[in-house]
């Protein structure tokens, strides 16, 4: 038997509240990234490291109800403040990759607002893992203009 992946790309726009500097904020800033990222309030937070640097990296493992370990595990590789965030991470269930990425952020000022574009190019062992991906970061998203609006820039 092969092995199976599921390579695929998309692209999630948002017009979010607030200055490009205010929306970069809710990226590089740990305590304000954890307030839209937080998305299983029933998971248990096992790690949660953040060093938002170039060569840094970022690592969240969490226990779900059942006991299994989730984690996710992302390297910075470009930061240009206020532009662009370019990172690499992967996702892992009990100890084990279920997907890799290359993610590419961007803002965009537009007055009072900021487009964000999201673009991951991704590879997943299994095509649903890439559904439920999408579908959960486009959510993660609609949370992060909520955080925007209630948040003094």
């Amino acid at each position: 038997m092969g092995v199976t992946v599921n390579h695929r790309t998309f692209v999630i726009e948002r017009d979010l509240p607030g200055s490009v500097g205010h929306a970069f904020r809710f990226w590089s800033d740990h305590q304000l990234k954890r307030r839209w990222t937080a998305c299983h309030p029933d998971w248990q937070v096992m790690e949660d490291h953040f060093d938002f640097a170039i060569g840094g990296a970022e690592r969240m493992t969490w226990r779900m109800p059942d006991g299994t370990e989730q984690a996710m595990r992302a390297h910075y590789l470009e930061i240009h403040p206020r532009e662009r965030i370019v990172y690499a991470y992967t996702m892992l269930t009990a100890g084990k990759s279920i997907s890799s990425s290359l993610v590419t952020v961007e803002f965009t000022g537009r007055g009072a607002t900021t487009l964000m574009t999201f673009t991951e190019q991704a590879v997943f062992g299994d095509p649903k893992d890439g559904d439920i991906r999408e579908g959960g970061t486009g959510i993660g998203f609609d949370r992060l203009i909520e955080e925007m609006k209630v948040t003094p820039a």
